[in-house]
């Protein structure tokens, strides 16, 4: 009696014995919602708040579709079908020239990237056979906000 002074217990509904129709759509709806928003088109894994492209002049004239993308941090974390080391990036690239009939690749590398590892990405690029490699890049605003 101590341990239990409202009973509850009594007041509950019974278990269902067997599982309904709402259960599966509802298992369903959650297995749709995963599959959705844990795609990499959706979220970019890895990428912070803090990832920022340079900004160069001219960078929309020379913009075009590419067939494979990669992302370098500041921090030397290179973020394709999930974080690479530069071994494992070259195997990544030959996988991807082998998919695509004019491959061409996407760098989006944060304003803090060493020249080195863009210098070493593009080599590993072309030595695998992609066309193109181009490094993405922000337009400068065309009126910057005056400060107070």
């Amino acid at each position: 009696m101590i341990t239990r002074p409202l009973d509850l217990a009594s007041r509950l509904r019974p278990a269902p014995r067997s599982f309904d129709a709402l259960f599966y759509v509802n298992v369903g709806a959650l297995a749709l919602f995963f599959l959705v928003f844990g795609s990499r088109f959706v979220l970019a894994p890895g990428l912070g708040v803090d990832f920022q492209l340079p900004v160069t002049r001219g960078a929309l004239v020379s913009a075009m579709t590419t067939t494979s993308t990669i992302s370098v941090k500041n921090s030397g974390q290179i973020l394709a079908d999930g974080l690479l080391s530069m071994p494992q990036l070259r195997e990544w690239l030959k996988t991807e020239v082998k998919q695509n009939k004019h491959p061409s690749l996407l760098v989006r590398m944060s304003a803090g990237v060493p020249v080195s590892v863009q210098n070493e990405i593009a080599s590993a690029a072309k030595e695998a056979g992609f066309e193109s490699v181009i490094v993405a890049a922000e337009e400068p605003a065309a009126n910057p906000a005056p400060g107070r």
